[in-house]
């Protein structure tokens, strides 16, 4: 049984619906069409984005196409399952010492990689090692790489890993099931040869265009419907929808929002699920204009974020109010909700010596379905304000200059506060991989960290409670609201299930059939 230290289950999956359209569009999830789940066939999924910096690596996934083709060929030792609650892996159990200091992690028996090697305790902890790496940490290590105490966590025995940290870290289990942290064959990455313990296994990888895989017969879990998975990288929207809507791929996941009558009109299917996901517009606070904090809250009082839910999201999301997390316990739902004051945003402007301010901003299809139509929506609002928003559309957005952006968008899954805080805000020497803004902000940091630490979850939520009023009032982030995921396939694809973490029931594929 796996305990959880500090946030109960219940707690980390948070509140809100889940909701999913059949083959009509109504009803629960499973896909089009009656009757029982038939194997074999090829499953085709339709990817956003994708280009020349496409990975295999279990680690070091970006984009939507990458994170699809981890979520196949690998796993972590936990997995946040389609509620967003944890679920034992690899692992069978995780439990901390009553100090939080010691963790001890129990492996899954029977458990093979694709090279039919058994899976231990040592192909656990070499992982753990690569990915958090105190001199270049990978996207799941940053926290990882500051408090684990790399000489003292050891391996107890073939199916147990003994990971003791340098400070009590209350929610150190929820680091454990990131997707990106899966466990690879002594921590080795083989590029030409990926071997992991998914549901299915490498075949052919060509970057921006088609990976396949096959079933993994020996898969510990439930084996996959399908005899063969594709997933084709689509770099617009439109050329991935007339493809499903065609019947040459199976599945697309961040369905356009305007075309979800279409899709079902045409006989397709619709999976729709609340969740914590995010497009926000980023400023470096680094750098001129926003290393004003005038600018950055005129910037974000510009937005009118109910006019971008309506258009941009065709009303299938919830206002943000420039705070990440929506689903975590400790949310700070009391901070007055942020509404377009086009006036206040012009003082602040002025204030700051910015009258006729002009800015670049950088987006991409690659981000996801509602980026670029929010970042032209955003330049419309902003010329109520005097502010000239020059529009950049790049392709792919991912590219070599990614997270250097002065003025940019992103896209983020769902995630709770402090594993994000520190992915999204933290500078890279502290344990940060993806920190668009720049944030650097000691007081911040020191919050967040002392949660972490917490295993009283009253005093933690207090503590991230200034740790978000910190960020809501001198952040480099615009969160202007909250989209529900929203995912298509055809009418002959069965087994989707909605999932408040990532597309289309976290991409387990093995769940999916094509009749």
């Amino acid at each position: 049984m796996l305990r959880y230290s500090g946030v109960s289950a219940a707690a980390v999956a948070g509140s809100g619906l889940l909701a999913a359209c059949g083959g009509d569009g109504d009803g629960g999830g499973g896909g089009g069409g009656g009757g029982p789940q038939r194997s074999g066939g090829i499953l085709i999924h339709g990817a956003t984005g994708g280009g020349s910096k496409d990975t295999l690596d279990p680690h070091a996934p970006v984009q939507a196409a990458d994170i699809a083709r981890c979520n196949n060929l690998y796993e972590p030792l936990l997995f946040w399952n389609n509620n967003y609650e944890l679920e034992p892996a690899l692992a069978e159990s995780v439990e901390p010492s009553a100090d939080a200091v010691t963790w001890t992690i129990k492996m899954r028996g029977g458990v093979t990689f694709h090279n039919g090697k058994t899976v231990t305790a040592d192909d656990a902890w070499k992982s753990i090692q690569r990915v958090a790496n105190p001199k270049a940490p990978l996207s799941a290590g940053g926290q990882l790489s500051q408090i684990i105490d790399f000489q003292s966590s050891k391996v107890v025995d073939e199916t147990t890993l003994e990971l003791v940290l340098n400070t009590p870290y209350a929610i150190l289990d929820s680091l454990l099931a990131e997707y990106t942290l899966g466990i690879i064959p002594g921590g080795e990455f083989d590029p030409s040869n990926p071997v992991g313990t998914g549901a299915f296994a490498y075949k052919s990888f060509e970057a921006g265009k088609t990976s396949t895989f096959t079933r993994y017969a020996d898969y510990w879990g439930d084996a996959a419907f399908v005899d063969e998975l594709q997933i084709q990288d689509f770099a617009d929207d439109s050329s991935k929808v007339n493809a499903l809507q065609s019947g040459q791929i199976h599945t697309v996941d961040n369905l356009p929002y305007n075309l979800i009558d279409t899709i079902k009109g045409a006989g397709g299917g619709v999976l729709i699920a609340e969740g914590g996901q995010w497009v926000p517009f980023t400023m470096r606070v680094d750098q001129a204009p926003f290393n004003d904090v005038k600018v950055r809250q005129a910037m974000r009082l510009i937005v009118d974020r109910q006019q971008m839910i309506d258009q941009t999201l065709s009303g299938y999301g919830t206002l943000g109010n420039d705070m990440y997390a929506p689903l975590d316990v400790a949310y700070a739902s009391d901070l007055p909700q942020r509404e377009q004051d086009i006036d206040q945003a012009k003082s602040l402007l002025a204030s700051a010596g910015a009258e006729g301010l002009q800015v670049e901003l950088f987006t991409g299809d690659d981000i996801g379905s509602v980026a670029v139509p929010a970042a032209n929506l955003f330049a419309e609002q902003a010329k109520a304000a005097g502010v000239d928003v020059k529009v950049t559309k790049k392709t792919p957005f991912y590219d070599d200059n990614y997270l250097s952006y002065t003025f940019a968008q992103d896209f983020w899954n769902t995630r709770n506060y402090i594993p994000q805080a520190v992915v999204g805000t933290f500078p890279p020497d502290q344990g940060g991989t993806y920190n668009e803004t720049h944030w650097d902000n000691q007081e911040h940091r020191d919050l967040v960290n002392a949660a972490a630490q917490e295993t009283d979850e009253a005093k933690r939520a207090e503590l991230l409670h200034d740790a978000q009023e910190i960020e809501y009032n001198e952040g480099g982030l615009i969160i202007w609201g909250f989209r529900q995921q929203v995912d298509g396939y055809g009418a002959n694809v069965q087994g989707l299930e909605p999932s408040k973490y990532l597309p289309l029931g976290n991409y387990k594929f093995q769940h999916v059939s094509v009749q």
